[in-house]
């Protein structure tokens, strides 16, 4: 079972992603040729760049260059990065999303590094010993993709079960007063990052692109709803409908 999931620079589908499972590694840089290898074919990126390791829930990353500094950046914190120096090894990376910059000769060259599987456990124990029950579907209520994942259920949870689904556009406007830098683009990314979480079934992929982004949304609502993933209460991560906001 995989735990991180490696996507390449100018990654064009998820036949392109590297997926490893705790213990495995995967190696970057100029000369990683090998299977299961990060190329990053660039001349300012050293032929031994780098590892990565799953590690459980989370991955460590080993700079294996002699003079540059990596930074991993958190892209939906506030500024929140870790710099790993030269010669580091399995440097741990908290972020559930990640995004990896390598300098190279003036350029900043990315990929990211995904972490779906993160955890978490209720700390309500009730006198309890041993190891508590892991939740069947862990959702970050503070990531953008949560406020998705509400805003694609809204119409549901404000007690019209029927309700159409939002297109991609609806969503953009819905999410831009609390992130203006919400785009068509990153949403369609959030909703992919959350089929993958949700360990939806690939049957959408295979169809045409419209087909295929309406499919995930509708089975993305019906799952939440019927767990109880999104709730009424969820709503205020949205703030007030525009119906509310103009009273």
């Amino acid at each position: 079972m995989y735990s991180v999931i490696i996507v390449p620079p100018s990654c064009g589908s998820v036949a392109e992603q590297l997926r490893i499972g705790s213990g495995e590694r995967v190696a970057f840089g100029r000369a990683c040729h090998g299977p299961g290898d990060l190329l990053i074919d660039h001349p300012g990126v050293p032929r031994n760049a780098g590892e990565i390791t799953a590690h459980r829930t989370f991955w460590l990353l080993s700079n294996l260059s002699e003079d540059q500094t990596y930074v991993v950046e958190n892209p939906e914190g506030a500024g929140e990065h870790v710099k790993v120096p030269p010669g580091r090894v399995e440097a741990p990376v908290p972020f559930e999303l990640s995004r990896v910059t390598l300098p190279a000769a003036g350029d900043l060259l990315t990929f990211d590094v995904w972490a779906p599987r993160h955890a978490f456990r209720s700390v309500r124990r009730h006198g309890l010993d041993g190891v508590g029950t892991l939740p069947a579907f862990a959702l970050d209520r503070t990531k953008r993709y949560f406020a998705v994942l509400v805003a694609l259920c809204e119409r549901r949870l404000r007690g019209e079960p029927n309700a159409p689904l939002p297109a991609v556009e609806e969503i953009v406007e819905r999410l831009r007063p609390g992130w203006p830098k919400a785009s068509r683009s990153a949403v369609y990314w959030n909703i992919d990052y959350l089929a993958l979480k949700l360990r939806l079934r690939p049957d959408a992929d295979t169809a045409e692109p419209g087909r295929r982004t309406h499919g995930k949304k509708e089975s993305l609502a019906s799952l939440a709803l019927r767990f109880d993933l999104v709730r009424e209460d969820d709503l205020v991560v949205l703030g007030p409908a525009r119906a509310e906001a103009a009273r």
